[in-house]
């Protein structure tokens, strides 16, 4: 691979980068035009996307990065709505001045997809015909949808081209679907801990979390906006898929086999373990801001993701792509491991696109790509730094 390059990762002792953009305003956009899938149906007008912005786009609509979220995530990717708020947005790490997406240079944009829950067109909208929630009349979604959403998105700001567009888990299957369908309107891509094709053990994953949404008895077939939602279904999903983002390295350093209150067992079938605790409570919490359906639909979408079918091989899906590549995974990703990375890494240097690859070691498992951004920071920067040089001198 020899436009590959792997390089020394930089180290640093103290992982604060920056600060933060502060306070922040949700913004949406509305589309008076239908939205036809790629399955055919048809998202009636007008649909809606929720996003924010940070930092300003330049007078060349030349610095703006899109940052694609994953399955839990949403448009607040920086910052807080307001002083009282007791959580940042899900990217804070990364996002405001100083920071590796430095909203002093670049103009970043986060979009709720299409389907989602947090302000966007999905299932628990109103449908345009008849005042009551699409529920199970919404179309199943690819990540090409949700891409050409984007795109629409960005037409209606004024942007024809992205500096960067980056993203981790599902939101780097965005950003390697933005290389395939619009190519020619993205400078850099920026894949982390992610995959070009979703696996057997993802989809494994994602149809069980599904099975226990659809058998919870509230479901009703999608239809429950109107009564009790499928809370317990829901939150067995989200603990079937936080499991997942974690790592055995990271569970038994967090808990091991302690218990929760007592210092043995109790004889039960409650919770006794403080990680059986921990996974409740993401569950509990989890049900309080996601719709049931919008996770069938992510989920779905992300189990039909595979770019090398869509273009008949994964080199052929970056042959017509200007984009440069970056490209990260953590040793103990079990859900996207590094052998996956190294299949878009390989495909990107054999369609002739540059192409940095990244192999960090973390025990922090899938979440890593959120959480490491001492490892993340130094190098994203630089190639930021570098992607913007090589595009002004184009």
């Amino acid at each position: 691979m020899s436009n590959v390059s792997i390089g020394d990762i930089p180290t640093v002792e103290h992982p604060g980068w920056g600060r933060s953009v502060g306070l922040v305003q949700a913004q949406s956009v509305t589309f008076e035009q239908p939205f036809i899938t790629d399955s055919g149906a048809i998202i009636h007008a007008p649909w809606t996307l929720a996003y924010e912005t940070y930092g300003q786009l330049n007078a060349e609509h030349s610095n703006a990065i899109l940052i694609c979220h994953a399955l839990s995530g949403d448009a607040h990717a920086a910052g807080k709505h307001q002083l009282a708020d007791t959580k940042y947005g899900w990217c804070e790490p990364f996002i405001g001045p100083g920071r590796a997406f430095d909203t002093e240079r670049y103009f970043v944009i986060c979009s709720n997809i299409l389907g989602g829950c947090s302000g966007s067109t999905g299932p628990a909208s109103l449908h345009p015909h008849t005042g009551t929630a699409w529920g199970s009349r919404f179309p199943v979604l690819t990540i090409n949808d949700l891409v050409r959403a984007q795109a629409l998105l960005l037409d209606r700001l004024g942007i024809k081209q992205l500096l960067a567009v980056a993203g981790g888990s599902l939101g780097g299957m965005q950003a390697l679907q933005w290389a395939r369908t619009y190519g020619e309107r993205v400078r850099g891509v920026i894949a982390l801990a992610t995959t070009a094709r979703s696996s057997a053990l993802t989809i494994a994953l994602n149809a069980t979390g599904r099975q226990a949404i659809t058998n919870d008895p509230h479901w009703h077939g999608g239809d429950y906006y109107t009564g009790t939602p499928p809370a317990a279904g829901l939150a067995t999903a989200r603990r079937i898929g936080h499991i997942s983002y974690l790592s055995e390295a990271a569970l038994a350093a967090k808990f091991d086999r302690q218990w929760q209150e007592y210092p043995g067992p109790r004889w039960s079938h409650s919770a006794e373990f403080a990680v059986e605790s921990y996974l409740e409570y993401q569950g509990r919490a989890f049900v309080q801001r996601f719709d049931a359906n919008t996770y069938l639909i992510i989920t779905r979408a992300m189990d039909y993701f595979d770019l090398s079918a869509e273009a008949g091989g994964l080199q052929a899906a970056f042959a017509h792509t200007q984009a440069q590549f970056f490209v990260a995974s953590w040793s103990s990703d079990w859900l996207y491991p590094p052998s996956e990375a190294v299949q878009i890494v390989a495909a990107a240097e054999a369609a002739g696109r540059p192409t940095v690859y990244y192999a960090f070691e973390s025990d922090r498992g899938h979440d890593s790509f959120l959480l490491n951004d001492d490892q993340l920071t130094p190098p994203l920067t630089e190639w930021l730094e570098e992607l913007t040089l090589n595009a002004t001198s184009l």
